[in-house]
């Protein structure tokens, strides 16, 4: 008997250090290699990048993988203990490898082999494991990987906290529908914070790390309900929930809520001037990596105006300008709809709808859809479509539906919603989209941030930003500066300029530049304020030509508007390029007293951590770091913009650029009633459309033309096109708001004049005007001097079918 424990003994001790023997050889093999896992301690996952609208709702986000990086220590308990529960009941004990674990696996496993259950082997990683094998090693299925998996464990919770490690798992694991990390998940799945959890939506969380395809709540419900019920149960067991809890957690139908459309601002060239400047600043690794938290300066109900309104404003030009043809032709049949559903949906089209045309009878167009459904067009909706000729002309009236429209065209219709069904029949309008291009964009003349921004018809279509992009020749919407710079040089709004013909030697070889006005007609003497209200051409040539082109160019500088403008004349009505971005601002410092603005998109940047690395507004603030108010003065913000022209001057064109809505080129704009200022401008040949203008704290710059430049089309200004859609969108903007009237500097002086002469108005005279001098200026003379220039001036212009401004 003693023989026999002495040999059983020592046959313990040799399976002991035979099986101590391999293991070291084991963690020796195994442990060659093995990636460096110190590098989890500064780990920072690849996070979502957020861009906030002004309000804080979502405008845009980037990633390449969707995450939302939470610290542990702000994650809810509730979804700690549900994945906990889920997939590692006993984390915050084991030293990484859960022994009783890996037993019971093996048992498992065994018996369905045994067996011949053809099953998954049965796993045993702790979320440590699951760390080392997401972060470190890869989803290789081997014994030699998973042995690797262990040992890393093992020096991973050497090395790091539970706590830390946790925070990788939850913030790193895939959960399905592109959602990365808990947060992500939650926003993707219920459109949830964290925060906002309930029971059982925390558990199916929980239940998606081992197959979240498989458990996809849309494609498989009952399976998805299954698995969450399953961890709901797991929770019981745990303790963290008592049986009525847990019932009605299993009681709970599996809802998936999609985030809110109302939740998300749509504003898309906006949205990508942010990205190319983050980009810009941050590169690809910070901006689709980094999780950043940008907030912007978007107005959202504002953009949504000023989308409005262009869109309106591009649809009235196309209408007025023509039908180009249907988006194609099928067959009509026995299967029009099958063939109207394999037409691809065209780019730009909005909330219109794809119908083909089935019969055009007198009254109108029979339409159908691609679900079978049919529609019609009344003949009304469709007598804009007559065939645009060359040169956006028009071609002869229609006087029956098929003029435009045969059968088997393929259309884009709008639903006439308040409009009764024909026949049985809803009614639609024909639609087309315009082929022009456009861009507005809103700020705020006090500060530049960009309110508003919409560079197209629509994005799908063209990513090119008219309102940043566009290089165009201004018109006469860039004569402010030119009057500017003679109130500079002496000149008063009363000034008398000649409105008569002029002739501009341009040097030898070419011909004369004979530059004329919009209407071709002449006026004569004529106060300054005139050249602006009414856009004369030639008294805006001889008043660049007195105060000297090099003193414009300055200006134009000055206000950022060209950059190293050529001296020549033709540049004073706008022959220079510039954007509709630069415009807007520069005549945003007029409003706000003349001082420099920089026009921003970005108000704030923080890191993942919440700390800010960017701020816009970088004036000096002393108070403002205060924890709470102890009866301490309200802090002071130095103003540290640069003066660019005085206040006198500013105002004294605002003055004048009010009087181009009050009697000018802009005067359908009077009607709202509001103070408002601004200036028209077209170049030659109908390029170009724009209008530019504010009210006190709000500037807003439309442009409108084609791509490739060519003409607009007959009788087609600034005035036509571009004053609508900024009219709307003040219209709305400015709606139930009070008419605050336009900011006097201090010492200005205002005389009642006649604004036809100039002169001082008599008593009871019904179109006089407060007229802004700068003190000591204010003298008026029945015989003022009248600046006629001269006959002919020395080379300084380009040919005249260059020449910018017209009216």
């Amino acid at each position: 008997m003693l023989k026999l424990l002495i040999r059983l003994s020592i046959l313990i001790v040799l399976l002991l250090v035979v099986g101590l023997t391999a293991g070291l050889a084991g963690l020796w093999y195994f442990g060659r290699g093995l990636p460096d896992y110190q590098q989890l301690a500064d780990y920072q996952p690849a996070t979502l990048t957020r861009v906030h609208a002004g309000d804080g709702r979502i405008l845009a986000e980037y990633a390449t993988e969707r995450r939302l990086f939470v610290p542990v220590d702000a994650m809810p308990k509730l979804v700690i203990r549900a994945f906990l529960s889920a997939e590692d009941k006993s984390f915050y004990s084991h030293p990484g490898v859960s022994l009783p674990d890996i037993a019971r696996a093996a048992i498992v496993n065994l018996i369905n082999k045994g067996t011949g259950q053809n099953r998954r082997p049965v796993g045993a990683s702790t979320i440590t494991q699951q760390v080392a094998k997401n972060f470190l090693l890869g989803n290789e299925v081997s014994l030699a990987r998973k042995a690797k998996e262990a040992i890393l464990a093992l020096r991973i919770e050497r090395a790091l906290s539970k706590d830390r490690i946790l925070e990788l798992y939850l913030n790193e694991i895939y959960l399905g529908g592109g959602a990365y990390g808990v947060a992500a998940a939650a926003l993707n799945y219920f459109n949830k914070s964290l925060d906002e959890l309930t029971v059982p939506e925390a558990a199916f969380l929980a239940a998606l790390p081992k197959a979240p395809n498989n458990y996809s709540p849309t494609r498989y419900p009952e399976a998805a309900k299954v698995r969450r019920d399953w961890v709901i149960g797991r929770m019981r067991e745990d303790g963290w929930l008592d049986e009525a809890a847990a019932e009605r957690a299993r009681a709970a139908p599996l809802v998936v809520r999609s985030r809110g459309e109302t939740e998300a601002v749509r504003a898309d060239y906006f949205a990508e001037e942010v990205r190319r400047e983050l980009l810009a600043r941050y590169g690809e690794n910070g901006l689709y990596r980094g999780g950043l938290s940008v907030r912007t300066t978007i107005d959202p109900r504002l953009q949504a105006i000023a989308a409005r309104a262009l869109h309106d404003g591009l649809e009235a030009y196309d209408r007025r300008h023509g039908w180009r043809g249907p988006l194609a032709r099928i067959e009509v049949g026995p299967a029009w709809a099958i063939r109207l559903a394999q037409f691809g949906r065209p780019a730009g089209l909005g909330e219109w709808q794809i119908a083909v045309v089935l019969a055009t009878p007198e009254s109108g167009a029979e339409i159908g859809f691609a679900d079978g459904s049919r529609g019609f067009i009344p003949f009304a909706e469709m007598r804009w479509a007559r065939a645009q000729k060359e040169n956006q002309r028009l071609g002869p009236s229609l006087r029956q539906p098929s003029d435009a429209l045969a059968l088997g065209n393929v259309i884009a219709v709008e639903a006439l919603v308040d409009a009764p069904p024909v026949d049985g029949a809803k009614q639609y309008a024909l639609r087309q989209i315009p082929n022009i291009g456009g861009g507005i964009v809103a700020l705020d003349p006090h500060t530049g941030r960009v309110l508003a921004m919409a560079g197209g018809w629509s994005f799908e279509i063209s990513q090119f930003n008219r309102v940043t992009q566009a290089m165009r020749q201004p018109g006469s919407s860039f004569k402010p500066f030119v009057y500017m710079a003679a109130l500079d040089a002496g000149f008063t709004p009363t000034s008398l300029i000649l409105d008569a013909p002029i002739v501009i030697d341009q040097g030898p070889g070419l011909a004369r530049w004979k530059p004329a006005n919009y209407s071709r007609n002449f006026f004569g003497p004529s106060p300054l304020r005139i050249g602006i209200e009414q856009s004369r051409n030639l008294m805006t040539v001889r008043l660049a030509q007195n105060i000297g082109m090099d003193k414009v160019a300055n200006y134009a500088e000055r206000f950022n508007v060209v950059d190293q403008m050529p001296q020549q004349l033709s540049m004073a009505l706008g022959a220079g390029e510039t954007t509709l971005m630069r415009l807007t601002a520069a005549y945003a410092m007029m409003v706000n007293g003349g001082k420099t603005i920089v026009p921003s998109m970005i108000d704030r940047v923080q890191d993942r951590n919440g700390k800010t690395i960017f701020r816009h507004d970088g004036r000096p603030c002393e108070g403002c770091e205060a924890e709470a108010w102890t009866g301490q003065p309200q802090p002071a913000l130095p103003d540290t913009r640069k003066q660019v022209v005085s206040p006198a001057t500013a105002y004294q064109m605002v003055s004048i650029l009010q009087g181009v809505i009050e009697r000018g080129t802009g005067r359908r704009i009077k009607e709202l009633g509001k103070p408002l200022a601004g200036k028209t401008g077209t170049t030659n040949q109908g390029f170009d459309t724009w209008f530019v203008g504010f009210s006190p704290d709000l500037a807003v710059g439309v442009f409108i033309g084609f791509d490739t430049p060519r003409t607009l089309g007959p009788n087609e200004t600034g005035a036509s096109v571009a004053v609508p859609v900024f009219k709307e969108t003040m219209a709305e903007a400015l709606k139930d708001k009070p008419a605050i009237p336009f900011r006097i500097p201090p010492g200005i002086r205002l005389v009642r004049v006649n604004p036809a002469t100039g002169q001082l108005a008599r008593t009871g005279e019904r179109d006089a005007i407060w007229e802004a001098f700068k003190p000591g200026t204010e003298t008026l003379a029945a015989d003022a001097p009248v600046l006629d220039g001269g006959a002919s001036v020395p080379a300084m212009a380009i040919p005249a079918s260059d020449a910018g401004g017209l009216y």
